[in-house]
């Protein structure tokens, strides 16, 4: 990618523009790919950790002329729907290890401007406790031409709604994340391996701890779901996660949170929308181990495992419109009439 001359790197296969780079928080400095780069400047300054949130990784020669810097490489694009957010522990942990160890850390991506300063910005986050606002006026206040495309700061939302952790009981994280394999999907045809803990375990085989609530098979009783499985939704909601250059009536509430401030109409609309009532014309529900087809289908129909009775259908890609008017995708359902509720587990043996 560069080439080595008299021990510096030349720019010659990149244009990341000249080295730049800031001190966001002491020994933290959020820069681009040429400052990562920059032998010189990762010797002056003693940086003994790098974070790359690129397409590519460092040339194979940082390592070899600067042995002690520990690199670790992310490999992200700059695109709304690339997955950051899974992603915050693991670089969270690396940047508050090498800033315990008495290290200064580098965290880049090819501009410095949208992945790693999603990156830093979640760090701020956590280590503060501060809202998504705050963090990243903290670190633009560092440097001034940071901005984290749209996709990235509905992540960030997401993090701060979750307690900057990830909580895979959130059900707005279990959308998120069924809409990034969603995209997988989409591409390969099939789950892929690093997506199949989205499919939750039968509720129907023996547990130490079932569920009181459950949804069963109205023909034989067969349980199908527990209540957790279910994925409520309102009345024309869009469900579908997407980024602002979408029309305003496509765009999710953690979204919009991230545009002007509303006016006192929208305000308002938002409010009557917030206190409607979860809709029941469709029951949405998680990927379930009893539904064989959706790991290697892109839709089809949901039968009940034990007699085979049509419950509903699935959708990776078209997902499904809710009589309510309500999009939900990528969507697995049961129609309403197939399947009874009920709030008490019987017949179910308890193993020790």
């Amino acid at each position: 990618m560069a080439k080595k001359v008299d021990d510096a790197l030349t720019r010659e296969d990149f244009d990341a523009g000249p080295s730049s780079y800031d001190e966001v928080e002491p020994n933290l400095y959020l820069g681009n790919l040429t400052a990562a780069t920059d032998l010189d400047w990762l010797k002056q300054t003693q940086i003994s950790h790098i974070l790359t949130v690129d397409s590519c990784p460092l040339p194979r020669k940082i390592q070899d002329s600067l042995p002690h810097i520990k690199l670790k490489y992310m490999q992200m694009t700059d695109m709304p729907r690339e997955d950051l957010l899974t992603s915050f522990e693991d670089s969270n942990q690396f940047i508050q290890s090498a800033l315990d160890s008495g290290g200064k850390v580098l965290v880049h991506c090819y501009f410095g401007v949208s992945r790693s300063a999603t990156i830093v910005i979640a760090f701020v986050m956590k280590k503060y406790n501060f809202p998504f606002d705050k963090a990243f006026e903290a670190v633009k206040a560092k440097r001034r031409f940071v901005g984290p495309n749209p996709g990235f700061q509905a992540q960030l939302k997401l993090y701060e709604d979750m307690g900057f952790t990830i909580d895979c009981s959130n059900i707005q994280f279990k959308i998120y994340r069924l809409q990034i394999a969603a995209d997988k999907v989409r591409k390969v045809k099939i789950l892929p391996q690093n997506y199949v803990d989205l499919v939750k375990p039968d509720p129907a085989l023996l547990s130490t701890h079932p569920e009181p609530t459950v949804y069963r098979c109205k023909k034989c009783r067969r349980i199908l779901a527990n209540a957790s499985n279910i994925l409520p939704h309102r009345p024309k909601e869009k469900q579908i996660w997407r980024h602002v250059s979408c029309k305003r009536d496509k765009v999710p509430k953690q979204i919009r949170a991230l545009e002007k401030p509303a006016e006192p109409s929208a305000k308002k609309e938002e409010k009557e929308e917030a206190n409607t009532e979860p809709c029941n014309k469709t029951h949405f529900v998680e990927p379930l181990a009893w539904m064989p087809d959706i790991l290697n289908k892109c839709e089809g129909k949901l039968h009940c495992p034990k007699c085979n009775s049509k419950l509903g259908s699935f959708s990776w890609v078209s997902g499904c419109q809710c009589p309510c008017g309500s999009k939900v995708a990528p969507a697995f359902y049961f129609v309403p009439s197939k399947v009874d509720w009920s709030n008490a587990v019987q017949n179910v043996q308890s193993t020790v």
